[in-house]
């Protein structure tokens, strides 16, 4: 049952930006230890993963790109605070990404702990960017966009596409690669169809 509108309150500015950093940051520590082991992700991210790893360039910079044409999408469906703050995000997080490795070494990072780390932090990270009307752009638009719409959990539209995703990177990395980077994304999507609620969250 939807929280009654007298209970609901507003983020101020501040609020969201704090908000905001708090997820990106997140976000980002969970994609530099997922990057240390070489795994993958779904979504947009995923997407700019494989590119990066193909192609050898910067993580950062191929994030940013892939997420331009859904700025389109977000702006007419979305409305522009959303898609203001999701671009604000994505370029936030592109040079978080790239700046956090020369701060932090792994001497050594189990792979089952590597990816239960970057689920969580990641999974964390996401819903408090969803929780202030933000995204990191591309494919969470789209899964924003349905469970406004239609009802369906973003987690769950997120996790159909990271199946498509990880059935085709099974025909360009090692299957333990894959399986690895598969568990990793369920622990993901987990935590944000698990968390991420309207009739449970008061502010706006």
């Amino acid at each position: 049952m939807p929280i009654p509108s007298e209970y609901r309150q507003s983020h101020t500015s501040v609020e969201d930006a704090q908000g905001l950093t708090i997820g990106l940051l997140a976000a980002a520590v969970g994609l530099t230890f997922l990057q240390h082991l070489g795994f993958l992700t779904g979504q947009t991210a995923g997407l700019a993963l494989i590119i990066a790893y193909l192609l050898g360039w910067s993580f950062g910079v191929v994030f940013f790109l892939v997420n331009l044409p859904f700025y389109v999408l977000a702006w007419r469906r979305l409305g522009r605070e959303f898609t203001i703050k999701s671009f604000a995000c994505v370029a936030l997080l592109s040079v978080l990404v790239d700046v956090l490795p020369l701060g932090i070494r792994f001497e050594y990072l189990n792979p089952v702990l590597g990816v239960i780390v970057f689920g969580v932090l990641t999974g964390f990270g996401l819903l408090g960017v969803f929780r202030h009307k933000g995204s990191l752009g591309g494919l969470g638009v789209i899964a924003l966009l349905a469970q406004d719409r239609l009802g369906i959990r973003a987690g769950y539209v997120q996790l159909a596409v990271d199946g498509l995703l990880f059935f085709v990177a099974l025909f360009l990395f090692e299957f333990r690669v894959v399986a690895y980077s598969l568990f990793g994304a369920v622990i993901l999507n987990g935590v944000i169809a698990f968390n991420h609620r309207r009739d449970r969250y008061i502010a706006d």
